[in-house]
């Protein structure tokens, strides 16, 4: 079945229209769907968010899409596609997903922001999607709960938007605020 939702485009759209559009994609219910572990998917998406089937990249967009779908994070931190009747491992190099625009209505504790992701989804940041900033390896990991355990990383022009924006309205610890919720954006000691 191929996927047939295009990507939200935050282009020209308020808020409202951007969450209306949200509430009306509807995704498997993958959190509902539990059969026996049966192998590996032999995919892999790297940390610049490229999937691979077999060490080869998948160029099919909507390909891509319709993984993401049925993809989810498991208690333990590994991910898996899952179908009604299948559960496969996939390998995951940083987050499943990637946050790559960002739109913004409102200023302090009024502001609401909405992402697009590389999964062509858009998701609101707030209470049930909450901004973290991880510590890792290669310096701080700004993230974006979506669904299913998934976490999407921001691009890092837009976590440098948002820090700057932070540093402005001078909260401390400097953070942003989205949909009534105030997010920091340094890592948690």
């Amino acid at each position: 079945m191929p996927e047939s939702n295009p990507p939200i485009d935050l282009a020209g759209q308020s808020l409202a229209e951007l969450a209306a559009q949200i509430a009306d994609r509807a995704h498997p219910p993958v959190e509902r769907w539990n059969p026996s572990h049966c192998g590996t998917s032999e995919m892999r998406i790297a940390r610049d968010g490229t999937w691979y089937h077999q060490g080869h990249p998948i160029g099919r967009e909507a390909m891509v899409r319709l993984f993401a779908t049925v993809l989810r994070r498991e208690p333990d931190g590994s991910h898996v596609l899952v179908t009604p009747v299948e559960k496969l491992s996939i390998e995951v190099e940083a987050t499943a997903l990637r946050a790559l625009t960002m739109t913004m209505e409102g200023s302090g504790a009024a502001r609401s922001i909405a992402f697009a992701l590389d999964s062509g989804d858009a998701v609101i940041a707030g209470p049930d999607h909450p901004l973290v900033v991880i510590a890792t390896p290669d310096g701080p990991s700004p993230r974006l709960a979506v669904r299913h355990g998934l976490e999407a990383e921001l691009a890092r022009p837009l976590y440098y938007e948002l820090a700057e924006i932070a540093l402005a309205e001078g909260h401390d610890p400097p953070g942003i605020w989205s949909s009534g919720a105030f997010f920091a954006l340094e890592p948690a000691a």
